[in-house]
This record gives structure tokens, C-alpha cells and sequence, in this order.
């Protein structure tokens, strides 16, 4: 599959809102990602991931609560690719002031609206000074304009030496497009892994819900014949989806159905150490909401 098909997105145009599975992009060949498609298409400009602790499942840092807001319409993911002459391509990054500020302003205005403290600028304005630094700069202008809400800075070398060291130092992190991209899946990684992480993908007026860091398993059939695909992640991700949608109260006892079923650690996919199928899992969640 080549594009998105019309009637997927006429349907998202149409309900608002989505909760989509993975979708595998061919490496190189000049085949887009339909997941770029997607969130151009439908200008989903915000990409969120949380990553946070699960009680029951052992990681090596505990009091991880992260928040990772990715700018997902620019960027090194702008698609402005071409061979100058053979054997040289050259790659564009587009970083805009009206992308940056904002994505600046959904991150400050979920850390307001979610009670959290601070927020985080990843960039690499040492080196790229032009690019970076119109994204630092925007972060900073809307950054006053929230006066108790913490604001700071780090590189993103750096940011991915301080997530696997001291994570909780992290709270809510805003990023452009491809260090999000990275970010993220550190945080998952250290949080419990990609199987268990929920995201959404959020624009104006369409919002899009799937596993939150990228699935290493997305295309692989034995996953699937074998029924070894952890769901939990999907099914958090439909609770974000639910709060989305203004209700909270089914959002709160689909997440708690999945934290008792992780907690009591009978039944676990393999990627959490664990024989369970997929559908074990599932049926195990439907009977704790039951």
C-alpha cells in the first residue's frame, strides 16, 4: 500500500477520531510512510507518548512519568529529498516559527492543564544555530507566558544520556520532529518497553490513537501467527483515546483494568517475560473490568 486509502481518511474527517495499529514502512525504495501521510493530511501536528512506570513490572529506574511531545508535520520528516548528482542527496530540515510555536504552546498547555511541572526543550541549537534556534526560540517566547510552569533546555545528546541515567529528572519534554522521535522511545525503553506505551497524534480538529514508541515487531507475520503482539499498549492508548473524547470515567476503569492485569503478573506477552498470547491478555483485561 502505497497511500492511505480515501476512505480511511474521509472517516477520520468524518468521526474526528481514530485508533489505529501499526503500519510498517519499506526501508528506502521511495516508498512515504503512511504514518507522515496520515498526520499531514489530517495537520496532526502534535505527537504525545507517555512513559511511565507500570506497577508490577520491574524496570531499572522507578518514578518515571514523561511526557513526550514531538512536532510531527516538519522537520527532518518534511520529505525534501533529491540527488544533486549521483552519489550526493541532499536532505531538508524545515523548522518554521508557526510549527514551533505551536507545538511549544500544546506542551505548556498540557503541562497546565495535567498539573506538571516543568517543561523541557530538546534541541541541537549548538550546531544546527539557524534551525534549532528558531525552535529554542519559540519554546522560550511561549515559556513566559506560562510564569509557573519551569522551563529549561538541554541538548539532545546530552537529554538521552541524562533519560537513561536519572529519568526522573524528566517531566513534560517538547522536541522537533526527529529527536521526538528518539526521545520517546528511549523513555519507553526505560519505562517498560514499547509494548506497554500508549500515544496519540492530535490536531485541531482530528486526533489519532496508537502504541505511543515505535513497534520493532509492526510487519513481522510470525508476531501475528503466533500471537505474540502485546496489546496493552493499543489498550492504553484507547483509554487516552476515551479521555479524549470527554470520558473519563470509562478512560479510568480501562487503564485501571490494565494495571491490575500487569500487576498480578499472571498473564504477560513474551516481551515482558511472559507466555501469554494476545488474546489472553486481552480477555484477562475484559474480566477485570468485569
Amino acid at each position: 500500500m502505497k497511500a492511505v486509502p480515501a476512505e480511511v481518511l474521509e472517516s477520520i474527517r468524518k468521526n474526528k477520531v481514530c485508533l489505529k495499529g501499526g503500519l510498517a514502512t519499506p526501508m528506502g525504495g521511495g516508498v512515504s510512510s503512511l504514518n507522515v501521510q496520515l498526520r499531514k493530511e489530517l495537520d496532526l501536528y502534535a505527537s504525545l507518548v507517555n512513559c511511565f512506570n507500570l506497577p508490577g513490572l520491574p524496570t531499572r529506574h522507578d518514578n518515571v512519568d514523561i511526557v513526550v511531545i514531538r512536532e510531527n508535520t516538519e522537520g527532518e520528516y518534511s520529505g525534501l529529498e533529491h540527488e544533486v548528482v549521483p552519489g550526493v542527496v541532499e536532505s531538508l530540515k524545515v523548522i518554521t516559527k508557526f510549527c514551533s510555536e505551536r507545538i511549544a504552546k500544546y506542551a505548556f498547555e498540557y503541562a497546565y492543564l495535567n498539573n506538571r511541572k516543568k517543561v523541557t526543550a530538546v534541541h541541537k541549537a549548538n550546531i544546527m544555530k539557524l534551525a534549532d534556534g528558531l525552535f529554542l526560540e519559540s519554546c522560550r517566547e511561549v515559556a513566559t507566558r506560562y510564569p509557573g510552569i519551569k522551563y529549561n533546555e538541554i541538548i539532545v545528546d546530552n537529554c538521552c544520556m541524562q533519560l537513561v541515567s536519572k529519568p526522573e529528572q524528566f517531566d513534560v519534554m517538547v522536541t522537533p520532529n526527529l529527536y521526538g522521535n528518539l526521545v520517546a522511545n528511549t523513555a519507553a525503553g526505560i519505562a517498560g518497553g514499547t509494548g506497554v506505551m500508549p500515544g496519540g497524534n492530535v490536531g485541531a480538529d482530528h486526533a489519532v490513537f496508537e502504541q505511543g514508541a515505535s513497534a520493532g515487531n509492526v510487519g513481522n507475520e510470525k508476531v501475528v501467527e503466533q500471537q505474540k503482539a502485546n496489546p496493552v499498549a493499543l489498550l492504553l492508548s484507547s483509554a487516552m483515546m476515551l479521555r479524549h473524547l470527554q470520558f473519563p470515567a470509562f478512560a479510568d476503569r480501562l487503564e485501571t483494568a490494565v494495571k491490575r492485569v500487569i500487576l498480578e503478573g499472571k498473564y504477560r506477552t513474551k516481551d515482558l517475560g511472559g507466555t501469554s498470547t494476545t488474546q489472553e491478555v486481552v480477555d484477562a483485561v475484559i474480566d477485570a473490568l468485569n
